[in-house]
């Protein structure tokens, strides 16, 4: 059993690995290579999240730091009173115990949510893809350096170099305490650890995120949302994948060619129904089910709506409950969008690509849950706790 270490203890440790980070770049960025020319698949997105670069490891330096910065989210008081017979009893925020997060190709994962884990007072377990397997192997061996610096034990952050039976037989009868499983992944991955998990899993679902644009939209911001969400970085859960338009929409067909030819610039492929297929560049879909799909990749599907209800209802059957975005002018329609709409982030004129935990005020993020236990959206570090009561007395009894 590991006893919970000392805020200062893991704030220590989280600074020694932006040192470490920083000292074995080249080392890391190396290794990170080996993967890359190692992955044989043709899966755009995934060789996108498995990429460390420059970039990447500022990224990492500054997510540990930040952690680092950030109040301990163990042991806040949430609730107190004093009973009648003398007894004094609070609600405190507590660490889950064990955390495994299971994730695919980001090495950065091994970092900032092991980080946010950690920083919660949580033991990690972390089973990375065999697609980036030299990249986390280097990184853990850096959280191992930290902590043996601070005289902790490594077995706070261990490396599960497991294949898929194995995985399985471990989700099914863990050979240690887990209190709480992550998944990081497509959607085939969290089928998997939802089917054989003995224990709770907080799913960081599918993205397919829509866009409306309202009767009262600008146009200007209209393009600029869709053209952001799209096409800005296609491996994030976050890039819209759908877009309803409203049939009122004045000037819509002229907005539609825009759209259109601003969207193939980027080489964007167009799908979209009975009223959009009309349009130059833009192919026919063959089956409703498309509205389901989340497909990180350049695709997006284009439709017609008769009102922010029906696209209110659309979202509610076919998205991910990620996020949503209506651009209009109009508040009292943006008002109901957003309160009906049964998405963890809700939008008014603005691009889901904000959903994440920096960019929400978190710091940084465990994952984006598409539940609504117990915590949706961003998980960040406030977030990944759970809580326990204490009950002071002196003598009393029932």
């Amino acid at each position: 059993m590991n006893i919970l270490l000392s805020i200062e203890t893991r704030n220590a440790v989280l600074l020694k690995m932006a040192v470490l980070l920083e000292r074995e770049r080249e080392v890391l960025i190396a290794n990170n290579k080996k993967d890359l020319d190692a992955y044989n698949g043709d899966d755009v997105s995934m060789y996108d999240r498995l990429k460390v670069d420059n970039a990447k490891v500022d990224e990492m330096i500054n997510a540990v730091k930040h952690l680092a910065s950030q109040d301990d989210p163990v042991g806040v008081e949430r609730f107190s009173f004093k009973h009648e017979n003398g007894m004094q009893v609070y609600n405190k925020t507590a660490s889950f115990g064990t955390v495994l997060i299971i994730y695919e190709s980001r090495p950065d994962v091994t970092v900032e949510a092991a980080g946010i884990a950690f920083k919660s007072g949580n033991k990690i377990l972390l089973k990375g893809g065999k697609e980036s397997l030299q990249s986390n192997l280097k990184i853990v061996e850096l959280w191992h350096e930290a902590l043996q610096e601070f005289k902790a034990s490594s077995q706070w952050v261990e490396y599960l170099q497991f294949n898929r039976t194995e995985t399985q037989a471990f989700l099914e009868k863990p050979t240690q305490k887990v209190d709480l499983i992550v998944p990081r992944g497509g959607e085939r991955l969290i089928k998997f650890v939802k089917t054989h998990a003995t224990c709770p899993v907080i799913i960081s679902g599918r993205g397919n995120n829509f866009v409306y644009v309202h009767a009262e939209a600008d146009l200007d911001i209209a393009m600029d949302v869709i053209i952001n969400g799209k096409t800005a970085k296609i491996s994030a859960c976050n890039a819209v994948d759908k877009v309803l338009i409203d049939e009122n929409l004045p000037n819509k067909e002229t907005f539609v060619k825009n759209l259109i030819s601003k969207l193939k610039t980027y080489n964007v492929e167009i799908l979209g129904d009975a009223a959009i297929s009309q349009f130059d560049d833009v192919d026919a879909f063959k089956s409703d089910a498309i509205w389901y799909e989340e497909f990180l990749d350049y695709k997006i599907v284009i439709g017609e709506i008769e009102s922010t209800t029906d696209a209110i209802a659309k979202i509610n059957t076919y998205s991910g409950g990620h996020s949503s975005s209506i651009i209009s002018k109009n508040n009292d329609e943006a008002k109901t969008f957003m309160e009906n709409v049964d998405t963890a982030a809700v939008y008014h004129n603005a691009s889901t690509r904000f959903t994440d935990g920096g960019q929400l005020g978190l710091g940084g993020e465990l994952a984006i849950s598409t539940d609504k236990l117990h915590q949706r959206g961003p998980i960040g570090l406030q977030h990944l706790v759970t809580n326990k009561w204490y009950i002071h007395g002196n003598g009393q009894i029932r």
